[in-house]
């Protein structure tokens, strides 16, 4: 199994595109129309707001789940029972955001948002026509002015060697949504569960975007492309110092979406979230 990048200019990208999420439930883009600065900037003034005690004054709505989440309520991935070490804040665009740092990171929102739209689109059409025929509507229709669709801005903070036995940065787990669309990280750390059971690391040069497939995709498509286990792991050495930021953007379908005749996008996000602990 590898992880080859995909160049975006390519003629032929959106099949190797799709040929990669189909193999290995990953697919890497250089060349992808983000700037790259404007993902330098949301790091660098993110990182800011994480290190202030302004954070405090957005805690998130339990019954939204928008703004800030701090370590004593981190996620713990399912099947594990230690908290990722992690904090985060969720951004929706009708949730709280802090001002100074709103027109920025609902510019990457809505940029990020349309060119999934397009990878959806690649996904759809170098599908099997048996796979197609299982959507109940174009995959890019389903995220179309979905409120559910979560930018999520992630703070690894440093190691200080007071860790949880046997807690990661993000304990191994599959995303719940179609796409997860991620600009590489300004340190790594990502890694994919191979086929035999072992872990590769996911491409991280700055600039690259590294897209994944979610349980929703794996359900609308019958099994076709699979959801992939992956996880973020600790740092060693000097890395251990050093915080990390990421900014995965969580592909959701509007709710009344059918997925397959076993749920909706409403249904299947709700049991999830339920075996998680969330609600």
């Amino acid at each position: 199994m590898k992880l080859e990048t995909v160049d975006y200019l390519d003629p032929n990208a959106p099949e190797l595109f799709v040929n990669s999420l189909r193999e290995t439930g990953f697919g890497v883009l250089k060349n992808h129309p983000i700037p790259k600065s404007l993902v330098e900037s949301i790091y660098k003034n993110w990182q800011v707001f994480f290190n202030s005690s302004e954070k405090e004054g957005y805690r998130f709505n339990v019954d939204t789940q928008d703004g800030y989440f701090p370590p004593s309520v981190s996620e713990v991935a399912k099947g594990h029972a230690v908290k990722d070490i992690k904090e985060y804040f969720h951004i929706y665009p009708w949730g709280q955001i802090p001002v100074e740092l709103k027109s920025e990171i609902l510019d990457y929102y809505s940029r990020a948002n349309a060119f999934a739209e397009e990878l959806l689109g690649w996904v759809e059409s170098h599908a099997p026509k048996d796979v197609q025929e299982k959507f109940s509507i174009a995959l890019s229709e389903m995220i179309n002015n979905s409120d559910k669709t979560l930018l999520r801005v992630l703070h690894y903070p440093p190691m200080t060697g007071d860790e949880e036995p046997g807690a990661i940065r993000a304990a191994a787990h599959e995303d719940i949504n179609l796409l997860t669309v991620l600009p590489a990280a300004n340190e790594p750390g990502l890694q994919v569960k191979t086929q035999d059971g072992g872990w590769l690391d996911v491409p991280c040069d700055f600039g690259n975007l590294i897209i994944n497939i979610g349980d929703m995709l794996q359900e609308a498509s019958g099994g076709y492309f699979p959801s992939t286990t992956h996880r973020v792991i600790n740092p060693t050495g000097e890395k251990q110092t050093q915080s990390r930021i990421s900014l995965p953007l969580f592909l959701h379908p509007k709710p009344e979406v059918v997925l397959s005749e076993r749920y909706t996008a409403d249904s299947y996000l709700m049991e999830r979230l339920r075996e998680l602990g969330v609600i």
